[in-house]
């Protein structure tokens, strides 16, 4: 990938695991700032969408790669790309280098429009902006992560089995931390939330309160 450039706006960095609560976080520090905001995960899914809407193969990855460089992630549409089918999609592009590398410059650009940006993922403070003026790692158990995930199915009308979200947690916290490409972890400069016993107003005014001080307000 190519070096990080410089941040001329001031960015939020958001990282941590599935169901921790950054992207509730992101989404309402981006409300209260009046930034833009990238939930990163949704580029894949929406790579993934733009090749079976245009029936083209999700194999093919300098033909994704080109589809991701061109994708507008102005407009993503959350309620769409959470269906299961594109996420199972996805799941076959994230793996590719060229795809990554064309999102990470794609995200990069993003996080230059003013007047600041949220983003949160897996490797924003490590990866796609590492000069961002704040860093969050949120994260808190993988019970905790479940049952929230239960919680949260179920408040949608659907069926939840527990043990088998908990496995589902584990099994991509493992793969997440342990992949060579842009690994899960902390950026060494990072503030670490742990929202295990922390409800989300709690942790939302903790991260307000960062943020205030890194950008002097």
């Amino acid at each position: 990938m190519s070096p990080a450039v410089p941040v001329p706006v001031p960015v939020i960095a958001i990282d941590g695991p599935a169901a921790a609560g950054k992207g509730t976080l992101a989404r309402r520090l981006a409300e209260l700032y009046g930034f833009h905001h990238l939930d990163t995960g949704l580029t894949y899914r929406a790579t993934a969408r733009a090749l079976i809407d245009r029936g083209l193969p999700l194999d093919d990855e300098a033909l994704a790669a080109e589809v991701a460089a061109g994708l507008d992630l102005g407009r993503l549409d959350r309620a769409v790309l959470s269906d299961h089918a594109i996420g199972e999609a996805a799941s076959q592009v994230a793996v590719m280098p060229k795809v990554r590398r064309a999102l990470v410059e794609a995200q990069r650009r993003f996080a230059l429009t003013p007047p600041g940006t949220v983003l949160d993922g897996r490797d924003i403070g490590t990866v796609v902006c590492p000069d961002a003026p704040l860093k969050l790692y949120v994260t808190a158990s993988p019970e905790v992560r479940a049952r929230r995930r239960c919680d949260e199915i179920r408040a949608g009308g659907g069926e939840a089995d527990f043990d088998r979200i908990l496995a589902d947690i584990r099994l991509r916290d493992a793969r997440d931390s342990g992949r060579a490409d842009s690994p899960l972890r902390p950026a060494d400069d990072a503030h670490l939330l742990d929202t295990s016993e922390m409800g989300i107003e709690a942790a939302f005014e903790t991260a307000r309160r960062l943020v205030d001080a890194a950008l002097g307000l």
